[in-house]
């Protein structure tokens, strides 16, 4: 394990006025997302989009690294540049998504575990060799009825500790991702309390597990109400009670957080990241690695049509923009009116 380069590479994850592209959908999940603008899912339609975002004018501007899925991570660009190396010209960090997703609990009816624990050290090889220099893996933490368990957290944080000791051992910076679904009914404080227990339990297994905490970034829910809830907290209260909540779990060590977005509105993550940084943050860099909350007016305005690549890339960099000033605090809505 080389600390200093785990660092190095973690700050530069966090770029100030910067920010992480998933794009690390699965086959299935941007399948779904093709249907909805008619396009038919195959490699070449896959290869064709993560392209047309790739190779954007100024992407580096606001976007400091870019999650693949694996198929991705070996793809080229329409030049015939493999794309770990079209960022890399950019100055952007390439990255990997390697968890095998979200499965059934044994024991704990409604909830999952994550799996991809199997191999990973060899795949972990194979990617670096690719061009990888950080890794992604999402734990998965439901709200319901008698849920989560206690089993259910402890079994996923110990698993984001293997996986991120295993990639600190190959210099690979882990982005820790534990994930509070927001999908359900529960009130902004139900989430606080959920987040709370999830995020105390992910913090004493990196420890436990001897993770370089000044070599990971922290990829977390924000502090949300669910989304069927009948009351939707206001974002300065999403924000106050987020920040609370990392000052409370996250060691200063700790070079930056990159939130998800979790479903929520293109407008509302970039809202409430930028309201954390006009209250000031905390000890580390707050910024953001969201999915579909920086691609879905982009992959509508492209709609698989070569005559609507540039529309498509103008409507990714307006977002990563806008996220790249929620980053130090300097968006305001009339930028978007503006647009």
């Amino acid at each position: 394990m080389n600390e200093k380069t785990l660092n190095e590479t973690a700050l530069g994850m966090v770029a100030k006025g910067r920010g992480i592209l998933a794009a690390d959908e699965s086959t299935s999940t941007i399948g779904k997302r093709f249907d909805g603008i008619k396009v038919e899912n195959t490699e070449e339609n896959r290869r064709a989009y993560r392209d047309m975002l790739f190779s954007a004018p100024a992407l580096e501007k606001y976007t400091s690294g870019v999650i693949f899925y694996e198929e991705t991570l070996f793809q080229k660009s329409a030049d015939g540049t493999p794309f770990p190396k079209l960022l890399a010209k950019k100055g952007i960090i390439p990255g990997i998504k390697v968890d095998k997703g979200a499965k059934p609990l044994a024991g704990a009816p409604d909830e999952t575990i994550t799996e991809g624990l199997d191999g990973l050290r060899e795949r972990l090889t194979k990617y670096k060799e690719a061009g990888a220099r950080f890794a992604k893996w999402r734990g998965v933490i439901t709200i319901g009825k008698g849920i989560p368990s206690d089993y259910c957290i402890r079994t996923n944080a110990h698993g984001l500790a293997r996986y991120a000791a295993l990639c600190q051992e190959q210099d690979i910076v882990p982005i820790v991702e534990p994930e509070v679904l927001m999908d359900a009914d529960n009130t902004i404080e139900v989430c606080e309390s959920v987040t709370d227990r999830t995020l105390k339990a992910v913090f004493d297994e990196l420890y436990r597990q001897r993770v370089l905490l000044q070599g990971i970034i922290l990829k977390p829910n924000m502090v949300i109400s669910g989304k069927k809830c009948k009351t939707q907290a206001d974002r300065k209260t999403v924000a106050a009670a987020t920040l609370n909540m990392l000052k409370k779990h996250v060691p200063a060590s700790v070079p930056g957080i990159a939130f998800l977005s979790g479903g929520q509105s293109d407008e509302d993550a970039t809202a409430h990241l930028d309201e954390m940084n006009k209250l000031g943050g905390g000890p580390w860099i707050l910024s953001f690695s969201y999915g579909r909350a920086l691609q879905a007016a982009a992959l509508k305005a492209w709609s698989g049509r070569k005559e609507n690549l540039a529309a498509g890339q103008r409507a990714y960099l307006h977002r990563a923009k806008m996220n790249g000033l929620a980053a130090v605090g300097e968006w305001a809505q009339k930028l978007e009116k503006a647009a």
